[in-house]
């Protein structure tokens, strides 16, 4: 009797099982295919991909690090939500709980901070990646001006979500930012109103940035991921071609084909679907891709974990407006601008991010030269390469002048 019920148990939970997973564990290349065809979540992966692929040199794994930080930033943000309270007053106190009352609260808060700020490097280094392998080319355009949308939308988010804590680094980092968003041309007073709700930060300028940093953005973040990542899938990653010539065919004896072919259609395919590629060149996604993702994806969890047990997101006194710190610094990622802004306020403010922006959205459609990509720094694109490199060398060097040689007044100080 018993023996039965455990029988019929088990048969109902794989049941159970199969509706939902469909082929199960898969144990033969059939069943390896078929499992990445069948899932949604493992059909944006191609049953095969290339050994090329799989090379840490190939992405350096950074698109994935980019998702799962995201993804860890959408769930510790819910958790966050719990608790926070999006006007001034209780919002700092929701930190202060987060800080001293709430279990593990601080550990929350840490990994949505650090993993922010992480997003905004690695997303940062996968734009360079693709520059500098000259991914961008035909047929990715498309796909190129999509991940400098993501770019941009990473740095809203994380701008927006600076202000949330409401002490007084958020507060004077936000004004110092709305403040560059002010220089653009005949609008720019429009600009910051519509970003603040008014002419200063106050609880308007705090609701709509949660609005913005818990909605909006994230929304269009995750429609534009999807399209980035069907892009992906369907143009496939770049790099070498490898084809395997043509066999000549030579007199033989073969056995009698016992089927009958007619031709149907004809259709556009893309040229790389209908090129002759190595076999030999190709492993089955599962579990040669999926075991390196899942591996790059614990490392990166534990990562956080363990940083963010060891180093405490900043949290200074609650604003106050009528106490300004000398000097007041923008978010690091705006640094560098607001290096330039010394300077000249049109020309850190507008004409350079302007440029900057207008540049990376063309690239793909100045540069038709095919060779090259997939490659990094190829010899054909030196001259971009260079450009694009001291760009990067430059935007570098003023984020770090703007953090540690600049003190009261921003007149240059020695950080020793």
């Amino acid at each position: 009797m018993t023996e039965t019920i455990v029988r019929r148990t088990a048969g109902w939970l794989t049941a159970i099982g199969r509706s939902v997973a469909r082929i199960g564990w898969p144990r033969t290349d059939k069943d390896r295919a078929a499992v990445m065809i069948s899932s949604l979540f493992l059909h944006i992966h191609p049953a095969r991909v290339s050994r090329h692929a799989l090379r840490p040199r190939a992405t350096l794994g950074l698109g994935l690090v980019s998702a799962v930080l995201f993804g860890v930033l959408t769930v510790t943000g819910l958790a966050l939500m719990l608790y926070y309270v999006p006007y001034p007053n209780e919002a700092y106190r929701s930190m202060k709980d987060l800080q001293f009352v709430v279990t593990f609260g601080v550990v929350l808060r840490n990994m949505h901070r650090w993993s922010a700020h992480a997003m905004v490097a690695v997303v940062f280094l996968h734009l360079c990646r693709v520059f500098w392998t000259g991914s961008y080319k035909a047929p990715r355009e498309f796909n190129w001006i999509v991940g400098v949308s993501l770019l941009l939308l990473t740095l809203a988010l994380s701008f927006t979500g600076y202000l949330l804590p409401w002490d007084q680094l958020a507060y004077w980092a936000i004004t110092v930012g709305s403040s560059i968003a002010a220089y653009t041309p005949l609008v720019g007073r429009e600009v910051k109103f519509l970003l603040l709700g008014g002419h200063v930060i106050g609880p308007m300028t705090l609701l709509r940035f949660y609005v913005f940093h818990c909605v909006v953005l994230p929304g269009l973040v995750v429609m534009l991921v999807s399209l980035h990542i069907w892009r992906v899938r369907k143009d496939g990653l770049s790099g070498p071609t490898v084809t395997v010539a043509p066999v000549e065919e030579t007199g033989g004896v073969f056995p009698p084909s016992t089927k009958t072919y007619g031709l149907m259609a004809l259709t556009r395919r893309p040229s790389a679907s209908v090129a002759a590629r190595d076999p030999h060149d190709e492993v089955f996604a599962w579990p040669h891709l999926l075991y390196r993702e899942l591996l790059v994806t614990l490392a990166v969890v534990v990562a956080l974990h363990i940083v963010s047990l060891l180093f405490n997101a900043p949290l200074e006194e609650m604003a106050d407006p009528t106490r300004t710190p000398n000097p007041a610094k923008a978010p690091w990622y705006f640094l560098g601008l607001q290096e330039l802004v010394h300077y000249s306020a049109f020309v850190g403010g507008v004409l350079v991010p302007t440029a900057i922006v207008a540049a990376l959205i063309a690239l793909p459609y100045l540069d038709r030269n095919p060779h090259g990509a997939g490659v990094w720094f190829a010899s054909e694109r030196r001259l971009a390469n260079t450009i694009f490199t001291a760009i990067v060398a430059v935007a570098i060097v003023l984020t770090v002048v703007g953090t540690l040689f600049r003190g009261a007044n921003w007149a240059w100080v020695w950080p020793w």
